[in-house]
């Protein structure tokens, strides 16, 4: 009588084992068609075996070929994260150091009381240059204002609506549906009215500007006079965490040049902060429910991983401890 046993075995391996039971030679076939190395046969007896590996055929100078080639291969990456960095370190300005944002958390929220005087800081001092083109005031709703305060905050604009039944345009007060308005009708404008310079759209800004929300801040926060060998064309001023040093944009925040609704006291690093968090919700309005959502699927999914080990367990153990005996007919 010729046995079977099987005790440990992978899902390959059980997949064969449906062969071997009726057919062993067939499955010998397939196991040395495959080139696993799964089964042996020894005196007749189908073995286990646990050679999953197929460099072992390898020849010699192949084996030194892809080394030689992985070696390589690594050697190329490590040269170019090399020259990466010195390259940024012989940059001429200065990276934005981290900051501990309140929304930096894996489950952290934005500060929504943040986001609503950003929004202000924006309204007061950033929208006479920049615009924010893909934020409407029905987005403020529920996040920085009250309904009836984002209709109200609609209504203070005048946005050209028509043609009427004459075929006429005409100036409307400002309703939900609309978006905030731009500063200038155009780029040519824009450039007019600031030197040649045009003033960047702030809608996705912490996303197309590598350091985020920590790029801005630094930005609002860092002017200062220029060194010495450093020529600003008029117009100009220094900042050290703009490419190059010399910025078109003058310093727009400082102490106490706006006030408040709620009374925070309006220091430039708390105009910088809020305003860079009210940008932050902007370009990422998903932020708090992205992070909702994937807390709710971290819990769901651990509680269906419990069950799905469960009845692994439960389905599994009668075959991965069965003995299976083969007995050919006696005839």
């Amino acid at each position: 009588m010729v046995k079977f046993n099987f005790y440990k075995f992978e899902l390959k391996s059980f997949a064969i084992l449906v062969l071997q039971t009726s057919l062993p030679n067939m499955a010998a076939t397939v196991t040395r068609i495959c080139g696993t190395g799964l089964l042996k046969i020894n005196n007749g007896t189908l073995l286990q075996r646990a050679n999953f590996s197929s460099a072992r055929t390898w020849s010699r100078g192949r084996k030194a070929f892809l080394a030689t080639i992985g070696v390589l291969g690594g050697g190329g990456v490590g040269l170019a994260l090399a020259l990466d960095q010195s390259v940024k370190a012989s940059d001429l300005e200065l990276h934005a150091p981290k900051n501990p944002w309140s929304h930096n958390g894996i489950f952290a929220a934005l500060d929504h009381a943040s986001v609503r005087r950003g929004y202000e800081v924006y309204k007061q001092v950033c929208a006479a240059c920049h615009s924010v083109q893909y934020l409407a005031y029905r987005n403020l709703i529920g996040v920085t204002h009250t309904e009836a305060e984002a209709k109200a905050e609609a209504e203070e604009i005048q946005v050209r609506d028509g043609p009427d039944e004459e075929g006429n345009y005409f100036m409307r007060p400002g309703k939900l549906s609309d978006y905030l308005p731009k500063p200038y009708p155009n780029e040519e404008a824009a450039r007019a009215a600031n030197n040649g310079a045009y003033p960047p759209d702030l809608s996705y800004i912490t996303l197309a500007r590598h350091g985020g929300e920590d790029y801005i801040f630094a930005l609002l926060t860092g002017y200062c006079d220029a060194p010495a060998g450093v020529n600003l064309r008029e117009g100009q001023y220094y900042n050290p965490y703009f490419p190059g040093g010399a910025i078109s944009m003058a310093q727009a925040l400082y102490n106490e040049v706006m006030e408040y609704s709620d009374g925070t006291p309006a220091t430039a690093s708390q105009l910088a902060k809020d305003v860079c968090t009210f940008l932050k919700w902007a370009a990422e309005p998903e932020h708090d429910d992205r992070k909702k959502m994937t807390l709710k699927a971290i819990m769901i999914f651990s509680f269906l991983l419990s069950i799905t080990y469960y009845i692994k367990r439960h389905k599994w153990s009668v075959i991965k401890s069965r003995k299976i005996a083969f007995k050919p007919s006696s005839k």
